[in-house]
């Protein structure tokens, strides 16, 4: 695990769940439940940033999260 903060919410036009790293442009994934779009959304993290330290491109900082009371 990254640090990054998921949104994972269902999509009623694809019929899927989605996952999305809101602090990584285009890091987005999905799958049939919850835990497999959240599965797919870390394996595209870990290649998202990867990709970016081989590029030379510059890797943003994980928002804090929100904390619930």
């Amino acid at each position: 695990m990254t640090g990054y903060p998921i949104e994972v919410f269902w999509s009623d036009e694809d019929q899927t769940w989605i996952a999305d790293v809101p602090d990584l442009p285009f890091c987005t994934a999905h799958g049939p439940t919850p835990h497999e779009a959240v599965a797919q959304v870390e394996l595209a993290t870990e290649a998202w940033l990867e990709a970016a330290q081989k590029n030379g491109r510059p890797v943003p900082e994980p928002s804090p999260r929100a904390v619930r009371a």
